[in-house]
């Protein structure tokens, strides 16, 4: 399966900023934290090491992984943390905010954690995808996205600092309703996991590692039940969809990023009604200036 149409920009195509190329995978990049720790202005970045320019996690790395020796797409795909396994504090990419770089998320001043207690995987988002709060996917029980980038849960066995960017071999995807936004989980496994050469689809989870999708889904469920709401629900009956459904649900989100950085979404959206343009966040999409592409990059196969 080849990803990318000739609409579409390629996955893992590096797309051209005014500061040079895009990041294909964490090797010459750095972690940095600036602010008080578990103050609202802490904010952890990422940053070149040869100069320290700060990059945004959303928008400069690529959505596929790129060998670092070779300079050519892998068959995986970018993952970056922001919540470690065995931890509860909420960072997240700061998809508002100049830079994007990641913050504990607050609620009227008070820094959040998950009350249900620490979360048992990875957690975080791949990198240029967008999940369009003007669209309705089909299987999304008349959803729209939830104006973030893709969830990803990562199964492996490290744990992963908030910032890194792991290479991740998907294996599926979960429907989740989230106050009524559609909310995609993807399912996912480190590339160098012990697992990983034995995981290749997500009915190997489900036969490998028994229980281990019921539980992902069991805590989103109840996450929030703490904090006085009630349960999470799911479409698709609950079901984890297999790896090609999760692809292309990761192609469209790919897709509606490109759309959301070039300002084609912000020029289609005058056609719709106010209500339906409220429901675009005011995003940050300052790190990209221009966009060009070289043809004769070739999309991973998968």
């Amino acid at each position: 399966m080849v990803f990318g149409i000739e609409t579409e920009v390629p996955l893992g195509q590096p797309l051209r900023s005014s500061s040079g190329l895009s990041h294909g995978s964490s090797s010459n990049l750095e972690l940095q934290s600036h602010g008080e720790e578990n103050t609202t202005e802490y904010r952890i970045k990422a940053a070149e090491k040869s100069g320290s320019k700060t990059i945004s996690l959303w928008h400069d790395v690529t959505l596929v992984h790129v060998d670092p020796a070779t300079d050519r797409p892998t068959p995986y795909l970018n993952f970056v943390c922001e919540i470690p396994k065995f931890t509860r504090k909420k960072f997240e990419i700061a998809t508002d905010e100049v830079g994007n770089f990641i913050k504990q998320d607050e609620k009227k001043g008070v820094l959040r954690e998950f009350k249900k207690g620490d979360i048992f995987f990875n957690y975080g988002c791949l990198p240029r995808t967008w999940e369009d709060p003007t669209f309705v996917h089909p299987d999304a029980e008349g959803c729209r996205g939830d104006n973030d980038p893709v969830d990803v849960c990562e199964i492996g066995a490290r744990i992963v600092k908030t910032g890194e960017i792991r290479p991740v071999k998907v294996l599926g995807i979960l429907c989740m309703i989230d106050e009524g936004e559609a909310d995609w989980k993807v399912v996912a496994i480190d590339a160098e996991d012990k697992w990983s050469p034995f995981l290749n689809d997500i009915d190997d989870v489900e036969k490998l590692l028994p229980g281990t999708l019921s539980a992902i889904r069991e805590w989103f469920r109840t996450y929030k039940i703490p904090d006085g709401k009630p349960p999470n629900v799911f479409g698709l009956d609950e079901k984890f969809m297999d790896k090609h459904y999760a692809l292309e649900i990761i192609k469209e989100c790919n897709h509606a990023w490109k759309e959301l950085i070039t300002g084609e979404k912000e020029r289609d959206l005058e056609k719709f009604d106010p209500e339906v343009k409220s429901l675009v966040r005011k995003l940050s999409k300052s790190n990209l200036v221009d966009l060009a592409v070289d043809d004769d990059d070739e999309a991973p196969n998968f």
